[in-house]
């Protein structure tokens, strides 16, 4: 059922707040709300209503096309894919096969990334808040928060290896630093404290001003590693005597080399399955539809079919030199012979690693510390709250230990694939991309989204078997066969569940929520 948005409403004089303005932090919350619920009619809710949850206003957006290609062309190419991407040589697929698994992985997430952020441009409403159409109010809580915890361990572990390349380039340019890197405090050396505290504080400081302070950075740094990437393939190339290794001694053939890649274009999706369930943080904020679709193609397979070929060439360039495998460009970096040369390189990872983590470690922490508490954080606070935890957990004892990263990190990122399975399967399927975008602040039990004390028992329900054959898959040694493919069977089991025992005939509303909008600052 189609329903018209309350329009024209003034709100009364001692509430009335231009929305417009709204994102003056001299404006409260109550106010705020006041004024939202006098233009809406609905009685919005100071503890499900912020400047950084309301949603975005159509008018104003600035994510283009190339907003959202830069995104991608930052993300593909980080040293943790390079890695991944890499281990396919080591595992023993040749070019073509490498560039296969990277395509059947490319095309699949431009299709789910384009339903997920269809999504967020239609809304204009951070995932905390869509995750309340399925989850309810209050349940969306348990996404949420599942999603930034993940991020959060993720941004120090992420940014203590960012360290690790600044210590290598501080070193380069000043030898006699060396000295300060032989010590310990808490597992860090003197000088390994000094280059991880440094990026800490450059990414809060950059966070800080918002998604558009991120927007504008990732479409500065998008341009830059594309060309780093490529020039240190080149020299590969070059060293390589104008041709490469096209696979290594332990090539693989037949069943096996199809079960790999296969295997490898379903971790690929699995690798973004964090990103397709928040892509709405970003594509709130785009100007359209076509823009998301343009930055999607561009940024995915196109330019993931551009990050195979430099990492064939990187490995099979390094193959045909040494008789080795690289683990990631860090591997090649190192040995450049020119100190300049290494220094620039060594930037451009910097440059690189803060990107990424801006992006996948950052703006989902945010936004759940946000949901969590509306009344008390916005988004440069609990930027601060997030960045603070990433720092104490002293991320560098998580990543050299093999138990967290894989059982407690692992898990939590087995849990993402049913979580988005229940989204996609309520908003796609069921509601067939119906919202009552101003019901979804507002804390009456007879709201859409209320459910029962604010959790919809149905959508958890849905995880609990879903989410149990995602951990069986990924821990339990007899289902090793089948790991790979763990994020399509827990999401597809939670979809299929949360669709049978979902009441398919009842009636959904399609409200705007362009009458309690904020003017995009982000």
């Amino acid at each position: 059922m189609q329903t018209t948005p309350l329009t024209g409403v003034e709100p009364p004089p001692e509430t009335a707040v231009d929305l417009g303005k709204a994102a003056q932090p001299s404006v409260g919350v109550d106010a705020l709300c006041d004024a939202a619920s006098a233009t809406s009619g609905q009685a919005i809710s100071p503890t499900l209503y912020n400047v950084d949850l309301a949603p975005t206003k159509r008018e104003g957006r600035r994510w283009t096309g190339y907003s959202i290609f830069t995104l991608w062309a930052n993300d593909v190419h980080s040293l943790g894919n390079y890695a991944f991407a890499i281990g396919l040589f080591a595992l023993g697929l040749g070019g073509w096969q490498i560039l296969l698994a990277l395509g059947i992985g490319a095309v699949l997430l431009f299709a789910l990334l384009n339903f997920s952020g269809f999504m967020g441009v239609k809304t204009g409403v951070p995932f905390p808040v869509m995750s309340r159409i399925s989850f309810g109010i209050r349940g969306a809580q348990i996404s949420s928060l599942l999603r930034g915890a993940v991020a959060i361990a993720w941004f120090g572990i992420q940014t203590y290896l960012a360290s690790v390349v600044l210590r290598v380039m501080l070193v380069a340019m000043v030898p006699s630093l060396k000295e300060l890197d032989g010590n310990s405090i808490m597992g860090l050396s003197t000088l390994g404290w000094i280059a991880f505290v440094a990026l800490w504080i450059v990414q809060l400081v950059i966070v800080s001003f918002g998604m558009e302070m991120i927007r504008k950075y990732e479409a500065f740094a998008g341009p830059i590693i594309l060309v780093t990437m490529a020039a240190i393939a080149i020299w590969i190339f070059a060293e390589a005597g104008g041709s490469i290794a096209w696979a290594g001694d332990n090539a693989l053939e037949g069943a096996e080399m199809w079960r790999t890649i296969f295997a490898g274009g379903a971790l690929w999706v699995a690798i973004y399955g964090t990103f397709v369930l928040n892509f709405c943080d970003f594509t709130r904020s785009a100007v359209s539809k076509k823009a998301v679709v343009r930055g999607n193609f561009w940024g995915i397979p196109i330019n993931m079919l551009v990050f195979g070929a430099i990492v064939v060439v990187m490995a099979g360039g390094q193959f045909k030199i040494s008789g080795k495998i690289i683990e990631s460009p860090s591997d090649i970096v190192q040995t450049i012979p020119n100190t300049l040369f290494l220094v620039l390189a060594c930037l451009a990872l910097l440059i690189l690693t803060i990107a990424v983590n801006l992006m996948a470690n950052f703006v989902a922490p945010v936004y759940a510390l946000t949901n969590l508490f509306p009344k008390h954080l916005n988004f440069r606070k609990a930027a601060w709250v997030s960045g603070t935890i990433g720092l104490i957990i002293l991320p560098w004892n998580l990543y050299n230990n093999p138990l967290v990263i894989v059982y407690f990190l692992g898990g939590l990122g087995a849990l993402l694939g049913p979580l988005f399975g229940v989204v996609m399967a309520d908003y796609w399927l069921l509601r067939r991309g119906k919202v009552n975008v101003p019901e979804l602040y507002i804390e009456s039990p007879t709201g859409a989204y209320f459910y029962k004390k604010g959790y919809n028992p149905k959508a958890i329900m849905a995880l609990i078997p879903a989410a149990t054959v995602a951990l069986v898959i990924a821990f339990v040694p007899a289902f090793e066969g089948a790991a790979p493919f763990s994020w399509f069977f827990a999401a597809g089991i939670a979809a299929v569940v949360y669709y049978l025992i979902a009441d398919r005939k009842q009636q959904f509303d399609d409200v705007d929520g362009e009458p309690i909008a904020i003017v995009s600052t982000h």
